[in-house]
């Protein structure tokens, strides 16, 4: 008897041998670098540091942003939102203006705030089902944005203000691309007429649901439900966290100080090694004057607070300047590690089938989002 999301197929086929070179191939190719034991003690030190300070931190982020919503939702802010934002968010995204309320949680805090409000039923009754997985892209695409923006502004290079805020356009024109390439492939998935929510009756919204009882257990009910559905949010989340972004830290980061040790994120630093590789290509593009500026982008695929990290040492060494402030804000911005989460986001938001045109988009926005900012920042410098 076949399972939903399950087929049939062969117990013994091709896809056996092929899985067992590929899978030995890369982590004999791995080991031969760091040690086969240093291997596997980096991947178990790096997934419980990833569950201890990331997922827990993630979990925290969701239970404040799902109280939020919920209370914000509640009292009809959402809906006001919707009404006032709508003209604006249709044309430019193709998604409801509840979705603005997304793009400012996310901007404050991570990528996963969204996912606590696409929990509430008075929230979900202004998407349709197309329009509810492109909310991993357009939250992605926010991650971060004020931290990262704060940082690059506080950066001690002339003009890095202005570069910070340029950053913010060309990631908002990220954002838009991967948005709208991801409705592309929804919209052909779901089509176009259903609702995301069952409750037909709410789906012209002028009316909504609303507890009962007085306007206090109305506030405490609100905010503690809310709290719940950030707690089973960041419950879920955390297979994708921790397995993936594991392996994008193996990938990304280099040895420790003391060389290999097994210790939390090492790595063998595959992923910059290509990213040198292909700067003739990518040195045009993002207007970069250093290969090194190059480790940045790449970084920011697994994780946005590392890719900050490496900005101060680059800046210290007279490597960038104000157009690649520009572009680390925008990238660091539209992607803010999006490799690391898009998997356990679109599992959340039970559109997993999905998860690989959603990562495709995103790919292409934040590529979108560094050309932005290089050019207009190369625009604005004119004047």
């Amino acid at each position: 008897m076949e399972q939903k999301g399950y087929k049939m197929v062969p117990a013994l086929g091709r896809e056996v041998v092929i899985f067992l070179v590929v899978f030995f191939a890369i982590f004999i190719a791995i080991g031969s670098v760091m040690g086969g034991v240093n291997m596997i003690n980096t991947l178990m030190n790096s997934a419980y540091r990833l569950i201890m300070e990331v997922c827990f931190y993630i979990m925290a982020i969701a239970v404040l942003a799902g109280a939020l919503s919920s209370v914000l939702s509640e009292f009809g802010v959402i809906a006001l939102i919707d009404r006032a934002l709508s003209k604006l968010m249709g044309p430019i995204y193709d998604l409801p203006g509840a979705a603005s309320l997304g793009v400012i949680t996310c901007y404050l805090s991570d990528n996963p705030a969204i996912l606590s409000m696409a929990r509430d039923k008075n929230f979900l009754t202004y998407f349709k089902k197309y329009q509810l997985p492109a909310l991993t892209n357009i939250g992605t695409s926010f991650g971060m944005g004020l931290i990262i923006t704060t940082t690059m502004m506080g950066l001690k290079i002339d003009g890095s203000i202005k570069a910070a805020l340029i950053g913010n356009v060309g990631a908002i024109i990220g954002s838009i691309v991967s948005v709208r390439l991801m409705l592309t492939f929804t919209k052909k998935y779901y089509g176009t007429s259903d609702y995301s929510s069952n409750y037909e009756e709410i789906s012209d919204h002028k009316v909504r649901f609303v507890r009962e009882g007085a306007v206090g257990s109305r506030v405490i009910n609100s905010l503690i439900d809310g709290g719940k559905n950030g707690v089973e949010m960041g419950m879920e989340i955390i297979p994708g966290v921790v397995i993936i972004c594991s392996l994008v830290l193996l990938l990304t980061n280099g040895p420790g100080p003391q060389g290999y040790t097994g210790g939390a994120n090492e790595g063998v630093a595959f992923l910059p090694w290509l990213g040198r590789k292909i700067s003739f290509i990518i040195k045009p593009l993002f207007g970069f004057t250093n290969p090194e500026s190059i480790a940045v982008p790449i970084t920011a695929l697994g994780s946005a607070g590392a890719a900050m990290g490496l900005v101060p040492n680059l800046v210290a060494q007279n490597l960038v300047g104000p157009n690649e402030i520009a572009v680390f804000t925008a990238i660091c911005m539209c992607w803010s590690g999006y490799l690391s989460t898009h998997i356990a986001m679109m599992d959340s938001l039970g559109a997993r089938d999905l998860t690989g045109r959603a990562i495709l988009s995103h790919t292409i926005g934040g590529l979108c989002a560094g050309i932005s900012a290089n050019l207009l920042f190369k625009l604005f410098s004119l004047f």
